[in-house]
């Protein structure tokens, strides 16, 4: 009985220690999920934010960004822009937030894949938007290229994927 009692204690460590393991060090898969959840929400606006909350969110979402980045975005209908550095994201960003009076983003279905040498990854997810008093959402297949750099997973390159029509 004491045997038992013993094994199951050991099991419960040994579980206890490998979600430790889990929340203490994360996967670089779970990293990036997370990293572009961040990233939507701080894309994400309600049209009531003061002058400093817009500026203080556009900084925020260019750190998501590594310094020499290459955004390419192209949603048919709707508008076509490049964007090569984290000063032309955050200006497009407070300049979204002058724009238009809301917009919520979400990122769906994300499949990520991290390379063998474990300090790069791609992000194929699809994107939802919709902006306030837009009844229609916007949703676009795209294409997130993610580096470690300095410890931090970055992104260096946002395409649009081109789907068939």
């Amino acid at each position: 009985m004491k045997a038992a009692i013993r094994l199951a204690l050991l099991a419960a460590a040994i579980a206890a220690g490998a979600w430790l393991w889990t929340i203490f060090f994360p996967s670089p898969e779970r990293i990036i999920r997370s990293q572009l959840a961040r990233l939507a929400s701080t894309a994400s606006f309600s049209s009531g934010e003061g002058t400093l909350t817009v500026l203080n969110k556009a900084e925020t979402l260019a750190g998501f960004f590594n310094t020499n980045v290459e955004v390419n975005l192209d949603v048919p209908g709707r508008f076509q822009h490049s964007f090569t550095s984290r000063d032309e994201i955050s200006q497009a960003a407070a300049a979204a937030h002058s724009a238009v009076g809301g917009l919520k983003v979400e990122f769906l279905d994300a499949d990520v894949a991290v390379g063998a040498d474990k300090s790069s990854a791609t992000a194929d997810l699809t994107v939802k938007a919709q902006a306030y008093g837009d009844k229609d959402f916007i949703v676009q297949e795209m294409k997130f290229t993610f580096q470690k750099i300095g410890g931090d997973w970055l992104i260096t390159r946002v395409e649009t994927v081109r789907t068939l029509s």
